[in-house]
């Protein structure tokens, strides 16, 4: 309990040493219990009056939304809409564009930050999660992806260990001063009558109830006047500050109007025309194929005629700012292998009007889709068969009741528990009633068998269900299917000549478009890669690609997309990486 206090004080330093005290009381029960994740992550859960007040992850403590009710300040908070909370219960991620932008500003918050999620117009924490990106980093993604890595909600089982209660109505704090004042000049104005004065002598302030309909017209096309007069007199300082700027481009010497071109054209084809999957793209096809395409109307790039004199020099001042990576990949011709489009710079480049934005949209669009994919969450579920129901149907299931593995674990224990089954002279052992005989033993082992040590009981058990999977992809609904998720098949296959190719199956199972993996592998390997439909199926297809590419295709799907190998078939199957005699 000492250590316990220890560990909660410095995981939530905002806590006084009174609330410590009353938050793990010295003589109260405290209950310690040790439950599994649909994920399989082991998790100590800490229990005071009957509801679970902080959780433990891999040594890192979180608290419940039981402890955030009470200490509603304990984290940074993040709002989002009401109808938000069931998707986050449901398992997804709370996404930017759900967020709701305070006019107060966000909480400052880094990458890995503990925080707490509220509805809108009420303070009391509905939701716990882990920001994966830091507020600037939010701001500056212009509030798009995924935002926080949500641990554990109301409504959620780890809320049914408690009484079940419902979230308390608090009412959001008033932070901005602005606001304070102006709910202070509302408050004041309450009781005043509304008047409109158009002239400084005070014996000439008129109620706007005591004017006539002529007077009233009058006053609007005075008001009318002066706002026109306004308008003109800004249009005017507008026009201006244009002609100041105009100015100070002409007084511009020519090399530096083709630098200023240069950088213009730069950032522009970074931002509409090269996509990740172009990379590594050669030096001279990005000056090419982009960068003059980008050129405004009635201008030409002259190299010649900026100050870097070479296109290499160029680059090589965008890479010491950190924008892209130049590299020498064959003997005397460099590519680009590497770009920041986080870069301040690039996100800050405006599009020149004139030119169109519809493909550069499109091409944000998948090079977001390629930033931002996720390796889905699947998670092996049971369904009650027909020969299982006498089983199950004590705890209230019956055929077809979809389970996960802990659920038919507490199942079985509280089923051979009720029964008094547990071997009084071995406890390691479980007696087999007529139940768990007809339900879980073959005809030929029902005379042999009496006895059933626990694992067995429990692995019998699972593999006498129906195979369900459970898929959810980052802010997408779970997706229930019948039998054991598909791995990733990968086959090398032997054409004519000699030749090998290799084939790649069910990329789609996963969230994977079959044809931009076959566009990335084929950039990265430079070989052809072609998508035909898999035989036998009408629906799917796959990727062919020339060669044994199975050491990028593991270096992609395990390092870049985070795939777990277990998913993955056929990685065996790479050439063995030697000395050549």
């Amino acid at each position: 309990r000492r250590k316990l206090r220890t560990d909660v004080a410095a995981a939530f330093p905002n806590l006084s040493a009174e609330q410590l005290t009353e938050f793990i009381p010295n003589k109260e029960e405290l209950n310690v219990i040790k439950i599994q994740s649909h994920k399989g992550e082991a998790v100590t859960v800490y229990m005071n009056s009957k509801n679970p007040i902080l959780f433990e992850i891999e040594k890192a403590l979180y608290p419940t939304v039981y402890t955030l009710w009470v200490y509603p300040d304990l984290l940074p908070a993040f709002s989002t809409w009401p109808p938000v909370l069931q998707k986050l219960a449901g398992g997804a991620d709370l996404m930017l564009p759900g967020v709701v932008v305070p006019s107060s500003g966000f909480p400052q918050v880094e990458r890995g930050t503990l925080c707490a999620v509220t509805l809108l117009g009420n303070r009391a924490p509905v939701a716990v999660a882990v920001a994966t990106m830091s507020t600037a980093e939010m701001l500056a993604a212009g509030m798009k992806g995924k935002g926080f890595a949500v641990l554990h909600t109301y409504t959620d089982h780890l809320w049914e260990y408690g009484d079940k209660s419902s979230p308390p109505t608090l009412a959001p704090l008033v932070t901005d001063s602005a606001e304070k004042e102006s709910a202070e000049d509302e408050e004041e104005l309450e009781g005043k009558e509304p008047v409109i004065s158009f002239s400084t002598d005070p014996l000439q302030h008129v109620d706007v109830g005591d004017l006539s309909l002529k007077e009233r017209d009058s006053c609007a096309i005075l008001t009318g006047k002066e706002e026109l007069r306004e308008n003109r007199a800004a249009e005017t300082a507008e026009d201006a500050n244009t002609e100041v700027q105009q100015e100070a481009e002409d007084s511009r010497t020519p090399q530096e109007h083709m630098d200023a071109l240069f950088n213009q054209c730069f950032f522009h084809a970074l931002k509409c025309k090269v996509k990740k999957s172009d990379l590594p793209l050669l030096t001279s096809t990005f000056l090419r194929s982009h960068m003059f395409s980008c050129c405004p109307a009635g201008q030409q790039l002259d190299i010649k005629k900026s100050s870097y004199k070479k296109f290499s020099k160029f680059l090589q001042c965008m890479q010491h700012q950190k924008i892209l990576q130049v590299k020498e990949l064959n003997k005397g011709v460099e590519s680009i292998v590497e770009v920041d489009w986080k870069h301040p710079e690039v996100r800050a480049f405006a599009v020149p009007e004139g030119f169109s934005s519809a493909s550069a949209a499109q091409d944000s669009k998948s090079e977001d889709r390629e930033q931002v994919y996720q390796a889905p969450e699947i998670i092996p579920l049971y369904g009650v068969s027909t020969k299982m129901i006498p089983l199950f149907q004590e705890s209230g299931h019956r055929k077809g009741s979809i389970l996960s593995s802990s659920e038919v674990r507490n199942i079985v224990i509280n089923y051979v528990k009720t029964n008094e089954l547990v071997d009084e002279t071995n406890k390691n052992f479980v007696k087999v009633n007529t139940i768990l005989c007809d339900c879980l033993l073959d005809k030929s082992e029902q005379d042999e068998i009496s006895h059933l040590k626990w694992d067995d009981l429990l692995s019998r058990c699972l593999e006498r269900l129906q195979p369900l999977h459970q898929v959810t992809f980052s802010g997408r609904e779970p997706i229930v299917r019948k039998g054991n998720i598909e791995p990733i098949d990968i086959t090398i296959a032997q054409r004519s000549s000699n030749k090998k190719v290799t084939i790649i199956k069910n990329l789609e199972l996963y969230g994977l478009d079959p044809q931009c993996v076959a566009n990335i592998l084929q950039q990265k390997v430079q070989a052809s890669a072609t998508i035909t439909p898999v035989p036998g199926t009408k629906d799917r297809v796959q990727v062919q690609i020339q060669g044994n590419q199975i050491h990028h295709l593991a270096k992609m799907l395990l390092e870049e997309y985070q795939l777990p190998r277990k998913y993955i078939q056929g990685l065996e199957k790479a050439p063995k990486l030697g000395r050549k005699k």
